[in-house]
């Protein structure tokens, strides 16, 4: 039997650092040359428009975003669109995993049925939304406005964002409810049943002790979504396209207008470094939040 030694080696004679080097080589570089280029770039006078303007241009990229009203739009668009949509998802996965927790006819077809849209590509579900769902004329939602006798509404044009946020959050909260029915299964029915023998009806024992029993899955739910809604694309891309105005534009559908349309290359890298830095902020704040719900 190899026994690890002090100094790192094996009995075999191997480290267990030159095991780990190709795999950890490869992931470094994998994530240190995009991110030293995209810096590079960021510093750069790089417009594919003007290919005779070239140079270091110093902080200057920075500055020019800072005081573009567009970025402060798309930064707010971005907190706007990942906290409503972590509202929903998590307030969401948690009711819906509490239901189908309960016994009833089909509860594994219907938890099934509950899960499946997370695997719907999101340019698929923007599309069906789109031209199924929220259509003025067409669509779903459309049909049933004039059921009751109201105006049909154009979502996309007199509520963007919250159409945006409606389709993000019914693509993640099949993801919440997956992780909180999964911690569910470890909720103590011993507990549960000595609450109800002591006269705590359904409200009293969600709130002190099945929301206690979920709050480390809430956690890393929470923040597993966090780091992906950040980069919300495509549900915008083929839904908005950053519009009306910016109603919709984020950072990543900001950083995608400087760079494949206005073809400011400079610009964008400066766009896309100064999300790196917010998703870093947040994620150093989630992780601090995850590790002391682990310690407790």
């Amino acid at each position: 039997m190899n026994k690890k030694r002090a100094s790192g080696r094996t009995v075999g004679g191997l480290r267990t650092l030159s095991l780990q080097a190709p795999a950890v080589t490869l992931l470094l570089l994998w994530m240190v040359v995009p991110l030293g280029m995209t810096i590079w770039f960021s510093l750069q006078r790089y417009n594919l428009l003007m290919p005779e303007v070239t140079g270091f241009a110093g902080f200057e990229n920075y500055q020019y975003l800072l005081t573009d009203p567009a970025l402060w739009a798309a930064m707010g668009n971005t907190l706007l669109m990942v906290g409503w949509v972590l509202v929903i998802t998590v307030v969401g996965g948690t009711l819906l995993a509490v239901l189908f927790q309960q016994e009833f006819a089909g509860r594994g077809i219907a938890r099934v049925l509950a899960i499946s849209p997370f695997f719907v590509m999101p340019t698929v579900s923007a599309l069906v939304w789109k031209n199924m769902m929220m259509h003025p004329s067409n669509g779903v939602l459309a049909w049933l406005a004039e059921s009751f006798g109201l105006p049909a509404l154009d979502w996309f044009s007199s509520l963007p964002l919250t159409s945006i946020v409606i389709i993000v959050a019914w693509q993640w909260t099949p993801f919440a409810l997956l992780i909180l029915l999964t911690a569910m299964q470890s909720l103590d029915e011993d507990q549960v049943e000595a609450a109800r023998m002591d006269g705590a009806g359904p409200v009293a024992i969600f709130f002190f002790i099945t929301l206690p029993h979920l709050k480390r899955a809430i956690s890393v739910v929470i923040m597993i979504e966090m780091i992906f809604l950040l980069t919300i694309f495509a549900e915008i891309f083929v839904t908005t396209s950053g519009g009306p105005g910016l109603a919709t534009t984020n950072l990543a559908y900001l950083v995608y207008i400087r760079a494949l349309l206005d073809f400011d290359v400079g610009t964008a890298s400066a766009g896309g470094v100064i999300a790196i830095i917010l998703a870093n902020i947040v994620a150093i704040f989630l992780v601090r939040m995850v590790a002391k719900n682990l310690e407790e």
